[in-house]
């Protein structure tokens, strides 16, 4: 199968630029040829016109969480919901992120291993959804963010009691995720919003504990994500060698010192405190949690624009599925990094070629170059001068198949 798109306006992130009528040629499932001529295109290559739209490569979102929806009191939700239940909310949850331009999504943790389940229901070709890499089970201490926090005699056969108390139960934890088909392991250095009784900023595991787990990564060759909040958590983590810091919502300039240090990418998830302090108690948010989001977010606007000023490295990532921060709709999160001070080039660097650096897929994804894989989205407006035209994305393509095709 051949295809020709004929793009209006083509952001090329390895530039930082935007090229105008450009045709893409696809053959099967990669580019093979960019071309400025827009007519002499050969006869065997069918042709999809995008030239009223903005083109990108495939959408990547570094955290999501495909098992969660986005509803007000996550834990009356869990404990309503059986194994199917959440296995059919977490596919349709993914084919909204790819719906919305997102043909590959990093999974941050999910229940049961259905995330796994999941990716390879999509690879092997059985249901529609975006690329996934995928955390299995998150990880952290007992009695911190990753634990469950239901009373002591109740059990959720979907979460097995990983829960880290020191090295040897971090690398038996680590081991698990990835015996049963984890990609990446993810752990809580410290305190978060969504978590009852947990200080927001306070670190929860020690450096042994994110020390074993990253030894066990590097054993397997894969990488890892640390939820941390928290200056002394982020610290800890980036010492010991982790991939991503996910939120990084109160770090300091020794904090920013270290992770250029030690090339740390960033992934700022503004949307997911901004969700719940928007919508607040008055939206079924229990006020601890509203509370707790305010006081991350306070300090996360300077934190990331010295890091912009600085160089780190940004990643794009929403976590999508966290109160009233719905799947398929993260492309607000565009808005937000604009807010902050992210110029659109680099907010939209961040969601391509960045993250196809920290998923390690840079040599199929993440730009439009000829051999990479035919992962296309467009939107309808000009995002260089209205950067909510992320928001109305009207054509996808995923392994040069068409899954989405409203643009005029």
């Amino acid at each position: 199968m051949k295809k020709a798109l004929k793009c209006g306006s083509l952001f090329c992130p390895q530039s930082g630029s935007v090229e105008k009528n450009v045709v893409i040629l696809i053959e099967e499932n990669k580019i093979v040829a960019l071309q400025s001529d827009l007519e002499a295109i050969p006869d065997s290559f069918e042709v999809i016109d995008l030239q009223n739209s903005f083109v990108t490569p495939g959408l990547i979102d570094a955290h999501v969480h495909t098992s969660s929806s986005g509803e007000a009191d996550t834990l009356a939700g869990s404990t309503l919901s059986t194994p199917g239940d959440v296995a059919f909310t977490s596919l349709r949850n993914a084919q909204l992120d790819l719906y919305a331009g997102f043909t590959t999504v990093r999974d941050a943790g999910s229940t049961g291993f259905i995330d796994v389940a999941l990716r390879n229901a999509i690879a092997r070709g059985d249901v529609t959804g975006p690329r996934m890499k995928v955390a299995g089970i998150a990880m952290g201490s007992t009695g911190g963010h990753a634990d469950s926090h239901l009373a002591p005699h109740i059990h959720d056969t979907l979460m097995p009691d990983l829960c880290i108390n020191g090295p040897e139960s971090a690398r038996h934890a680590a081991r698990y995720n990835l015996k049963y088909g984890a990609d990446f392991l993810k752990f809580m250095s410290t305190g978060g919003v969504m978590s009852l009784g947990t200080t927001v900023g306070a670190q929860q595991l020690t450096a042994d504990e994110i020390a074993a787990i990253i030894e066990i990564a590097e054993m397997y060759g894969v990488h890892t994500a640390t939820h941390a909040h928290g200056t002394a958590g982020i610290k800890a983590a980036v010492r010991a060698g982790v991939t991503s810091v996910e939120h990084g919502m109160m770090l300091d300039d020794e904090a920013i010192d270290l992770m250029l240090q030690k090339g740390t990418f960033l992934t700022p998830t503004i949307i997911a405190a901004e969700r719940i302090i928007a919508h607040g108690e008055a939206g079924g948010i229990a006020g601890w949690m509203v509370r707790k989001a305010q006081q991350v977010l306070a300090n996360h606007k300077a934190g990331l624009q010295k890091c912009l000023e600085r160089g780190v490295r940004i990643s794009f990532g929403s976590d999508a599925g966290t109160p009233y921060n719905f799947h398929g709709r993260q492309g607000y999160e565009f808005e937000l990094m604009v807010s902050f001070g992210f110029t659109p080039v680099q907010a939209l660097t961040a969601a391509t070629l960045t993250n196809s650096r920290l998923l390690r897929m840079q040599d199929s994804i993440g730009t439009t170059e000829p051999g990479k894989l035919a992962d296309l989205a467009a939107f309808s407006g000009d995002p260089m001068t209205d950067i909510t035209a992320m928001q109305r994305c009207c054509f996808v393509m995923k392994d040069g198949v068409v899954v989405k095709n409203t643009a005029q």
